[in-house]
Parts: C-alpha cells; structure tokens; sequence
C-alpha cells in the first residue's frame, strides 16, 4: 500500500490537514485528489470537527497538478462513470472543499498555483505569510481556468481583478494579495498555519450548529435576491436553534458573565 500524501491532526476541535508531497509542492496527484475528497467526507461526518485548516509540506502550498506523474484524471482505460463525468476531478475538488459543512482556512504556507490555488480558494478563507504566492498559471498552459477558479476569485477579488490575474498570469506576492482580498489574515515571518490555526480556535469556540448554519446561509446568499436571501435568513435560524443546549448556554454564560462552554447540542 502507497503511503499516504495526507497527514491530519486534530487538537480540540481543529483539525489541521496537511498536503504531504514537499518534494513536488505538494502538487495533486491521482492519489492526493481521491484523498483530498476522502478527506471532505471524513471531515462533514465527525462531530468532533468543529474547523479545519489546510496548508502544505515545506516551502509550498500546492503547486497545482502534478505534470511529472500520473495526472488525477489519467487512467489506462477509464470507467463508465468516468467517461460520463461532466465535472471531472478538479470539479469535484472544488464541490468538496467548498461542501464541507464547517469553516474551512487555507494557511497558505508558500506558492499556489494553478488548481492549487483554486483549492485555496474553494476554502472560506485564507491566511499566509511573506511565503505566499499565488499564481493562476491557465493561460500559460494555453488552458482557460478550471477547478472551480473562475467562479471563486471574482467572488473573492471582484471580476476586473480576477480579470487581470487570469489574463496575465502573473505572481501575485503576500502583500498584494492581502490588499486585494486573496488572503484574510497576513502573519509575519513564516506564521500562516499558526495564524490559521488561531483563527480556527476562535471559530471553534463558538456554537457549532450556528456556525454551520451561518456558512450555509451566506453561501446560497451568494447567489440570490434580497427576499429569497431573508427568507433563507429565516430557515437558518431556525437550523441553529436545533442545539437547544448550546442556545440555552449562550444566554447563561452572558448573565454570568463567564466564557461559554459550547457543546454542539
């Protein structure tokens, strides 16, 4: 059996998921695209995972995929349900980063390009350090975007600035990308995963249920009128009241006057 190029942690109720092929960047190959997947899966059904964070071996978050090795989406003779795929692997990277249930950070730890970038992108969001670097990479492999890339960055950037970075392809360095919204939290010196991992604990420590909730109402009121979006406002909330515990400890904890101590229920 192959070792794994996927390490997970878990410290609380962070889970830390660690791209595991320095050498290559920790570009994506067949088997870091099925583990990735594998990985939303694991991550929507343990309850003990309250925000994960995402980040990279070495000097690199991901490099985008791997051109050295065998690609995710080669196979000698593919199956029926490959051939029929109308999303292919780097779709179903994008539909399961950004389906995981919970918040998810990228400590962008170094370069990300490519698909890699599209990975960082599908998270809810980023930190990074005087590492990072991104890099959309497409054109110059005379590609348009894939992995989801041209649905996220103009949501994040705004499409004019989205725009600029996917046709020119060029570096965009930690401080521009902090200017421009790529990056919601700069360390200094090499800090983005501790930087991630502070702002993972923060959320951890708020009611689950509601967090969950909040992440599902802003993505679909991404996408929809004022009404539907009130309306939408409406149905989560009454989503985040099914942890009557945690509702009853939030008041409590108020007149107290002490830290909650949230439970999920």
């Amino acid at each position: 059996m192959s070792e794994s190029n996927l390490r997970f942690e878990r410290d609380g109720h962070v889970a830390v998921a660690t791209l595991d092929r320095p050498d290559k960047l920790n570009a994506l190959s067949r088997q870091l695209s099925k583990e990735l997947l594998d990985l939303c899966e694991q991550v929507n059904e343990d309850d003990d995972v309250w925000a994960l964070v995402i980040t990279g071996a070495g000097r690199g978050f991901c490099s985008g995929v791997d051109l050295t090795g065998q690609r995710p989406s080669e196979r000698s003779e593919p199956i029926h349900s490959e051939r029929a795929d109308e999303f292919g692997w780097v779709g179903r990277q994008a539909m399961g980063i950004s389906g995981i249930a919970k918040p998810t950070i990228a400590a962008v730890n170094g370069v990300a390009a490519g698909a890699g970038m599209s990975l960082a992108l599908a998270c809810d969001m980023r930190t990074g350090d005087t590492r990072t670097r991104f890099r959309t990479v497409f054109a110059e492999r005379s590609l348009s975007p894939d992995s989801g890339m041209s649905y996220f960055l103009p949501r994040i950037i705004g499409y004019s600035r989205a725009a600029d970075l996917i046709f020119t392809s060029r570096d965009v360095g930690a401080e521009e990308a902090y200017r421009l919204g790529l990056l919601d939290r700069l360390a200094d010196g090499e800090g983005a995963l501790d930087e991630a991992v502070r702002l993972a604990t923060t959320v951890a420590a708020l009611p689950p249920l509601a967090i969950r909730s909040g992440k599902r109402v802003l993505q679909h009121n991404m996408n929809v009128g004022l009404e539907e979006a009130l309306r939408y406002e409406t149905a989560g909330l009454n989503y985040a009241r099914r942890a009557p515990n945690d509702l009853a400890e939030s008041m409590l904890s108020f007149r107290e006057r002490r830290p909650p101590n949230f439970t999920g229920t």
